[in-house]
């Protein structure tokens, strides 16, 4: 698609001889935030991981910018401005929460944005600010995930690859993950392919859903058809 910032085509990939993923294509538009919906072993987490270059593509293109990413290295995908926030969160913990959000500028040239993206995150994350000198095991884990995620974008990055964000938190959390989302694409034109078990959260803020099944695409529309089309919902996403 003309202008995309990534666009997966036939994408086939997973782990020795064995396939998750079957011919999958998907769109990212800059500035969109598209949800991947579907059961546990879905094949939502492989692609992500796939995507961020953790996974080896067996098939397929994946194009960012229309160029081909094929054989391109992790650290030059973040540069190129994906940014993936696995399942987990990921934190150090052992390290502190200034600590963990430094280990996402470290491979940035540009030091002084860098301190500058920093003193963003702690704007975009009031409570991290307050815990700045607390080590990562000293946090709740709706902190973690905003670590996570503040750690994330201090690449800057134009792509958000998120899994699971709402694992394991209140809803009252969720919530709050969900809406800070949407307010950072709106303000910085971030685009973000989410996978979430929260079918409800993700089609909130989702302007697209993807739904997958053994590792096959089965349905692709606009998240608001998907909200509203009852035998889809029951027959894919058990609400």
């Amino acid at each position: 698609m003309s202008g995309a910032l990534l666009q997966v085509e036939g994408l086939t990939a997973g782990y020795g001889a064995a396939p998750v993923l079957h011919e999958v294509d998907l769109t990212v538009q800059p500035g969109e935030i598209v949800a991947v919906l579907g059961a546990n072993g879905a094949g939502k987490t492989t692609l992500l991981r796939t995507l961020s270059g953790l996974v080896k593509c067996t098939h397929g293109r994946v194009l960012l910018d229309g160029d081909d990413l094929a054989g391109t290295k992790v650290e030059h995908l973040v540069r190129r401005g994906i940014a993936h926030v696995p399942e987990g969160r990921g934190v150090v913990t052992e390290l502190t929460v200034d600590e963990n959000l430094r280990l996402g500028g470290l491979w940035r040239r540009d030091r002084a944005d860098a301190r500058v993206a920093l003193d963003e995150v702690y704007d975009l994350f009031p409570s991290l600010a307050q815990r700045r000198t607390f080590a990562g095991h000293q946090l709740s884990g709706g902190e973690r995930q905003m670590l996570a995620l503040g750690r994330a974008l201090i690449g800057r990055p134009r792509l958000l690859l998120l899994d699971e964000p709402s694992l394991g938190l209140a809803p009252k959390v969720t919530r709050h993950i969900m809406t800070l989302l949407r307010d950072l694409r709106a303000r910085t034109g971030l685009a973000v392919l989410l996978v979430e078990q929260n079918v409800r959260s993700a089609l909130s803020i989702a302007d697209e859903g993807v739904v997958l099944a053994l590792g096959r695409v089965v349905v692709r529309n606009r998240a608001s058809v998907l909200r509203d089309d009852a035998d889809l919902r029951h027959a894919y996403l058990g609400f």
